[in-house]
């Protein structure tokens, strides 16, 4: 990794945190530039403004989660319950995107950084409605959306209780057991 790719990582690594701590507005290109160990005119020569540092955030990190946790239209409680888990282990992903929402998207989906990864997502979910798995009477766009809410229940934006790394195994136990029946419920098709 060459000097540039490794000042870019930190910058990334850097206003990642910055981002899900502050947000976009609150977010401070000195802050991230001092712990990047980078200079601010670097900042700008590799990621333009600030609101285009967060959507290269935004992008990054989605496309991690995309890839640590594949969707299974077969296997949506499975699904549901790897995400619980990414969420404890990667609780930023989940504050960038609270952050999305309330300063870029309040309406309609996450933007275009989201747009084109969920397209796969639906289709896997089609698809298992096609053969009879999922319930077909709930468009698979809107399936994705309760099966996200389910398991995000005890998230770190949780507006109830929120999980810790550091809960009693068998509180995560529990919990994985419960989003799981609850998602297995939503998609069991009717009899």
């Amino acid at each position: 990794m060459g000097n540039s790719d490794a000042t870019k990582k930190r910058i990334l690594e850097a206003a990642t945190e910055e981002f899900a701590h502050y947000g976009i507005a609150g977010a401070r290109i000195d802050r991230i530039a001092r712990l990047a160990q980078a200079n601010k005119a670097q900042l700008y020569a590799y990621f333009g403004n600030k609101e285009q540092l967060f959507s290269a955030v935004l992008s990054e990190r989605l496309r991690a989660i995309v890839d640590a946790v594949p969707i299974d239209g077969e296997d949506l409680p499975g699904y549901a319950v790897r995400l619980y888990d990414d969420y404890l282990a990667h609780p930023l992903v989940v504050k960038l995107a609270v952050w999305t929402r309330l300063e870029r998207a309040p309406f309609g989906g996450l933007g275009p950084e989201i747009g084109t990864l969920d397209q796969a997502k639906f289709a896997s979910i089609a698809a298992a409605q096609a053969k009879g798995l999922v319930d077909p009477g709930i468009p698979p766009a809107e399936l994705f959306s309760l099966v996200i809410a389910l398991s995000m229940a005890w998230s770190p934006v949780s507006t109830t209780v929120a999980a810790s790394p550091d809960d009693d195994e068998e509180q995560h136990e529990r919990r994985r057991h419960l989003i799981s029946l609850a998602v297995r419920r939503l998609i069991t098709p009717d009899a």
